[in-house]
């Protein structure tokens, strides 16, 4: 039964000529596939569905050829053709209730066109904007370029009602839409009648709006999506003109829809970003309009999105990200299940597959973006195979998930932790500086074994191979992760660094087990994410002088693709860590490392008390290498099978290991397919010569 105190979330809301069921609104997110994988994403939005969203958008959808983004993989709805994928995605989103949406994108200055070739048109000439700085300008749009552009998009919102959508996004948020570089005075230099003061820098956005209500309004609800605050100072877009153009056009669309400036910003993880971060910005605005306003901040607590409704702050709770950590976020809220649902850790390892350009993650989710390609539902597992029992040695991520869904299909499962507590290195890291978040890895699957009888847990059990042969399962899993390297073997070292054994040296296994340098400490990552910022930034809060030195030209370097990096080289700086790029560690000494230039190798020396070593790390997989020697003595044993799974198999993000927990679970028992793909994909069809 739903509690009352939510009621209000799943009343019926108007949008234009539309209605949604409720106030659930999947904003427009990305999710590595777009034209190349058209059904994954298709069967990724109709599983929402399914899950009870009253509104789902598609991702930003590249709607005329003069403005694309390659090399990232959205949609595109460039002509006729582009139809027939697009429909089946609104289909789908349709079909059980929620209204489907596509985001038309003109990305402008940030559109290099690198595949068509064609030159960039933006509201004044100036270099493009994109993630790779492209050496690439773009050309000031002239009157005609501009009732050209009109005209693309009344195209486009005729396409749209043709493959079966209900409402149009006008993206004009993070910095990557047409309609933001009309409206900011950094990007719009005219001093035309589109150009200086903010009515005539709206003009633009009016009259698009004005052409898509007179060719499909009728039918089709149209909203706006503008950034609050583009925050880069007098120039920019700030909040205090959004709303005065908001005021000033309180009834153009029929819906607004408010994100924060930069997709960094707006997208930020939970290490930088609480929940509902954006409250602020939009308080006050719906004031402002007679429309009704969804707004983001990563909302995963019904109590929060209810308060958000109730102070009259937002009409629609707008979701990407947990959106994909829980498909059923809604239907779980609906029906009085909110243990169940499973929380966004705000990782953004989802945005990684749009920065990559590849399929998407889910650290919480598995089975995101692997509906369609592997059958896989996120709250329905296959059925029970022919065995009976599994052991799970190993307590981390992957065993945790692996456990869970085994028991999800049937199995009677047994997890032996060789500690005393459940989680693995999640159960570690979220203690660590802004990661506390990543405990619901843990915390969710903990609970879901809590409600099964068909699971025991044993702890202070580490078990060698002949334990494991003695006690007659017949298949075991071994999930028993990853220890990192001590001798500095990562990318720079393939063999072990040379290291004077005078020297203290740690690890992050090390510190998050409570043992810790003093003085001034060097930190070498050449892991690239984020464990070496992390701990650069703990030691320096324990009082500890700090350099970071990394081969790489940017400090946690992988995190580029998780929208986070700009921020932690910020923090780091702020807090006075040394932060040198371009050079590895070439040696260890007694009270100082040798550092060398990545490109001269040029050597200079840091003298230190201790250094932390962020390198790689090591599967532990000595007790599977064990079993594997004995496997002649399995069939006696009555085993079946023997796996090596997560970062035992293959140390990686904990996304990959959920992943690989889930994974064995979904194919234990099933058939050999040989050498066949175990996914599905599509081929582009060759055109008629």
């Amino acid at each position: 039964m739903r509690d009352s105190r939510y009621d209000i979330l799943f009343e019926p809301m108007q949008i234009g000529p539309v209605t949604a069921k409720n106030r659930f609104y999947q904003v427009p997110h990305c999710n590595g596939g777009g034209y190349r994988d058209p059904s994954a994403a298709a069967a990724m939005r109709g599983i929402k569905s399914e899950g009870g969203w009253g509104v789902i958008f598609t991702e930003q959808t590249e709607m005329h050829h003069t403005s694309e983004i390659t090399p990232f993989i959205e949609l595109r709805l460039w002509e006729d053709k582009d139809i027939p994928q697009l429909a089946k995605m609104s289909a789908k989103m349709k079909e059980h209730g929620a209204l489907a949406g596509i985001q038309l994108a003109y990305s402008g200055i940030n559109g290099p066109n690198l595949y068509t070739k064609e030159v960039p048109l933006a509201p004044s000439a100036l270099p493009i904007r994109t993630f790779t700085n492209d050496p690439v300008q773009a050309r000031a749009l002239d009157k005609q370029d501009i009732r050209d552009l009109r005209r693309w998009f009344v195209n486009a919102a005729k396409r749209s009602k043709l493959a079966g959508f209900d409402l149009i996004c006008l993206y004009g948020a993070h910095g990557f839409g047409i309609f933001q570089h009309f409206l900011s005075r950094a990007t719009n230099q005219r001093s035309d009648e589109y150009g200086g003061s903010l009515e005539n820098r709206s003009r633009f956005a009016r009259e698009v709006i004005e052409d898509m209500r007179e060719a499909v309004g009728e039918t089709m609800g149209l909203t706006l999506r503008v950034s609050l605050d583009e925050t880069i100072g007098d120039l920019g877009f700030s909040n205090a003109e959004v709303r005065d153009f908001i005021e000033m056009n309180r009834d153009l669309p029929d819906l607004w829809d408010l994100a924060q400036g930069t997709w960094e910003d707006c997208s930020g993880p939970s290490r930088f970003k609480e929940e509902a971060a954006q409250e602020q910005l939009v308080r006050g605005i719906k004031d402002l309009s007679d429309k009704p306003v969804v707004g983001v901040g990563r909302f995963t607590s019904p109590d929060v999105m209810a308060k958000m409704v109730r102070s009259g702050t937002l009409d629609f709770i707008g979701c990407a990200r947990p959106s994909i950590a829980d498909p059923f976020l809604p239907k779980k809220v609906d029906e009085g299940r909110i243990e169940d649902i499973r929380e966004c850790i705000g990782c953004n390892i989802c945005i990684t597959g749009d920065m990559t350009m590849s399929i998407s993650r889910c650290t919480q989710n598995p089975t995101f973006m692997e509906e369609w390609r592997k059958g896989w539902h996120p709250e329905r597992m296959n059925a029970k195979g022919g065995s009976s029992n599994v052991l799970v040695v190993g307590s981390g991520p992957a065993g945790l998930e692996a456990a869970r869904a085994l028991s999800e299909r049937g199995y009677d499962v047994a997890l032996a932790e060789a500690g005393t507590e459940l989680g693995g290195r999640v159960a570690r890291e979220c203690k660590l500086p802004g990661l506390s978040a990543w405990g619901r890895v843990a915390d969710y699957r903990k609970y879901q074994l809590s409600q099964k009888t068909n699971v025991e847990t044993y702890f202070d059990s580490l078990l060698s191979a002949e334990d494991i042969l003695e006690f007659g399962f017949e298949n075991i899993a071994i999930a028993t992760g990853a220890t990192w390297r001590r001798d500095g073997v990562s990318r720079q070292h393939v063999i072990p660094m040379s290291i004077d054994a005078a020297m203290p040296v740690f690890t992050p296994d090390d510190i998050m087990a409570g043992k810790r340098p003093s003085g001034h400490v060097v930190v070498f990552d050449d892991d690239h994410y984020y464990m070496g910022g992390v701990l650069a930034e703990l030691l320096v809060t324990e009082g500890c002088k700090v350099t970071l030195i990394t081969p790489s030209a940017f400090v946690s370097d992988w995190t580029n693709n998780t929208l986070e990096q700009a921020t932690i080289h910020r923090r780091l700086a702020e807090m006075g860590v040394d932060i040198v790029l371009n050079r590895g560690v070439e040696r260890v000494g007694a009270g100082h490392v040798i550092s060398n230039c990545v490109y001269t190798d040029t050597s200079r020396t840091y003298d230190c008390d201790g250094v932390v070593m962020v390198a790689s790390r090591q599967g532990n997989d000595s007790v599977f290498n064990a079993l594997k020697s004995r496997a002649a003595d399995w069939a006696d044993a009555g085993i079946k099978s023997v796996k090596l799974i997560g970062d035992a198999n293959a140390p990686g993000p904990i996304a990959w290991a959920t992943y690989a927990g889930h994974r064995f679970a979904r194919e234990l028992d099933g058939e050999d397919i040989g050498d066949a793909l175990p996914f599905r994909r599509e081929i582009t069809e060759l055109a008629l010569d």
